[in-house]
């Protein structure tokens, strides 16, 4: 995980990860600034009138809370997304740097298209689903990050694993390759879960974690 963490960042430099960083932070902005501002001015008032029993100021850090925690999941879910399409320009520049031998099919847009909807939704769907979990574990100071790195650890260490064992495998030999590595693949969710936690580093954490992704899936290869 080292390995490929110091060879991902080594690589940032590469005028083909350069491109896909732009191009994919711009979208991926774009794309959360209007429900941004939506959910930064509704939540903090939904979440008032539902407490309206408690004084203004619990209420008001109770949506303060949520809606950060909205916002970081959106940020999140949308930029796994774009990278999920933008993600194999990624491999490839790793692949052609680190791995010149590695013989990889091309991805037809409506794949990565279709993979990167099915990994943002299934973020989404995962976060909201466990969101009233992460609320109560507020209490306890920590648990709420702790969950947060494991749930969406097991999420990204999957949907990066995939978007690189699918240029080389067929279905049957990535459910195999899966079995194989769950062990590593959660290690680099987390990691890069981890990277969407801490400011400026959270924009380079979908790239780095296609490039270290790629590392992960040739380790060990022939």
């Amino acid at each position: 995980m080292i390995r490929a963490l110091a060879l991902s960042l080594a690589q940032l430099g590469d005028r083909r990860i350069v491109a896909v960083l732009a191009k994919s932070l711009g979208l991926t902005l774009v794309l959360c600034l209007i429900p941004g501002v939506a959910i930064g001015v509704a939540l903090p008032m939904l979440i008032g009138d539902l407490l309206g029993g408690w004084s203004a100021a619990a209420a008001g850090l109770a949506g303060f809370t949520v809606t950060i925690l909205s916002l970081w999941l959106l940020f999140r879910a949308v930029a796994v997304a774009v990278i999920g399409v933008f993600g194999d320009e990624v491999v490839a520049a790793v692949e052609a740097r680190h791995y010149p031998g590695a013989v990889a099919r091309d991805v037809p847009l409506s794949a990565s298209l279709a993979m990167g909807a099915r990994s943002g939704l299934r973020v989404i769907a995962v976060n909201l689903l466990l969101l009233p979990v992460y609320l109560v574990l507020l209490a306890t100071g920590i648990g709420t990050p702790l969950a947060f790195l494991a749930v969406n650890g097991w999420l990204l260490g999957r949907d990066l694993g995939d978007m690189v064992a699918v240029r080389h495998c067929s279905l049957a030999e990535m459910r195999g390759w899966r079995r194989a590595t769950q062990g590593r693949r959660f290690l680099l969710g987390v990691g890069v879960s981890a990277l969407f936690l801490v400011p400026f580093a959270n924009l380079l954490a979908p790239v780095l974690g296609a490039a270290m992704a790629t590392h992960l899936f040739h380790e060990g290869r022939p």
